[in-house]
This record gives C-alpha cells, sequence and structure tokens, in this order.
C-alpha cells in the first residue's frame, strides 16, 4: 500500500492523508493543472514532497534507492518516450535497463498485438505516428513484468477506440497477474469503466471516490 501523510509539494499538492491499494486499479481524475501528475511524479520519485512521508508498504520511499525503486515502479509519461532504432530496439530497452532476459520476437509480438499495433519489429520507430509510438511505449512498459505501474495519461495521442482496447489490455493483463495500476485520465468514460478506485484532484485537494 501507498500511503501519504501530510505530503505537501510547493503550491500545488497539500494531501493530509491518502491510502492506495496494491493489486488494485486507481484512476486519478480532475481539471487540467490541479496536481494529477504531480501525484504521479511523487510516487515515481521523480521529485520529492517539500514536506511529509510516503511510504511504500510501510517504507518511506525517501530512503530506498531511486534506480531500484523505479525499476519496481515504473511509469509512462504523457508524450511517448522513444529511442533511435526500430520497435524491437525500442521495445527490448526497458528490460536492458531492469537486467532482465531477453523476450524472444513471438513475446514481442504478442506485446505489441495487446495494443493494438500490427507492425514489425524491424520498422524505424522514426515512421511510426505519435499515437502508434505511444503504443510502442505502453507495450514496452507492459514487458517490463513489474508489480506496479504509473501511467500519465496513457491513452492522450489514441483514438477513442484504441484508447479503450488498449486500457482494457492491460487492465486485464494486471487483474490475471493482481499487479497495480495507477493512471491519470481526462477520461470520465475510462475512469468509470476501468478503475477500482478514482481519486479526484482538486485544486491540488484529494477527495477520494
Amino acid at each position: 500500500m501507498f500511503t501519504f501523510e501530510n505530503v505537501k509539494y510547493k503550491d500545488i499538492l497539500a494531501i493530509d492523508d491518502l491510502k492506495i491499494e496494491l493489486g488494485k486499479i486507481t484512476c486519478i481524475t480532475g481539471p487540467s493543472g490541479s496536481g494529477k501528475s504531480t501525484l504521479l511524479r511523487l510516487i515515481n520519485k521523480l521529485i520529492s514532497p517539500d514536506s511529509g512521508i510516503i511510504t511504500l508498504n510501510g517504507e518511506d520511499i525517501a530512503d530506498i534507492n531511486s534506480v531500484d525503486y523505479r525499476r519496481r515502479v515504473p511509469m509512462l509519461s504523457q508524450s511517448p518516450v522513444t529511442f533511435p532504432g526500430d520497435i524491437r530496439e525500442n521495445l527490448l530497452i526497458g528490460r536492458k535497463f531492469q537486467a532482465k532476459d531477453e523476450p524472444s520476437d513471438d513475446q514481442l509480438k504478442k506485446a505489441l498485438k495487446a495494443v493494438s499495433l500490427d507492425e514489425s519489429l524491424d520498422k524505424d520507430i522514426e515512421n511510426l505516428s505519435g499515437g502508434e509510438q505511444q503504443r510502442v511505449s505502453i507495450a514496452r512498459l507492459m514487458l517490463l513484468d513489474s508489480d506496479i505501474y504509473l501511467l500519465d495519461e496513457p491513452s492522450s495521442a489514441l483514438d477513442d477506440l484504441t484508447e479503450d482496447f488498449v486500457i482494457k489490455s492491460m487492465v486485464d493483463m494486471a487483474n490475471d497477474q493482481n499487479k497495480t495500476i495507477i493512471y491519470v485520465t481526462h477520461s470520465k468514460s475510462m475512469a468509470d469503466k476501468y478503475s477500482d478506485k478514482v481519486i479526484k484532484i482538486v485544486d491540488g485537494r484529494v477527495y477520494n471516490g
């Protein structure tokens, strides 16, 4: 479980008490600029609170080695992160960072299928659209096989049909394997359809749904 106690970050977030269960799908919603992405960045240790404590299973995350921690709690940013090379290389780089075994091409193709992307593994990443690059980023994240995933508006570059397919694939994977997803979205329909709990942030304050 993640817990927040008296956490403050600049004038953006002020969280007196918040608990996020593991093994669940938690959706974070709220108006633009309300602090949703900041909350994810705090969980991922990309930024540190000015005051207060964030714990994971009772351990202050400030005391955990940041590299080791982010291997356990990877985050997908709003904009797709790609690397020079083909799709295969982009899918494998996350596993290399985590020092895990290299998946087979069949496993890579299965990951692409899960995000509704029918492209050759040898295709240069630069020849994909922004939405397709985002799907490669999501597939790369799924291949990490982590217990916890943080997603910052994962479907922002996707059309409605693909958005539903991709989010459903991730949620099904998480439910089947008892994994945790904490994601930000502006879509009320996605929040209602694919979450065990909704956390709403308004003006830097948290309201549990």
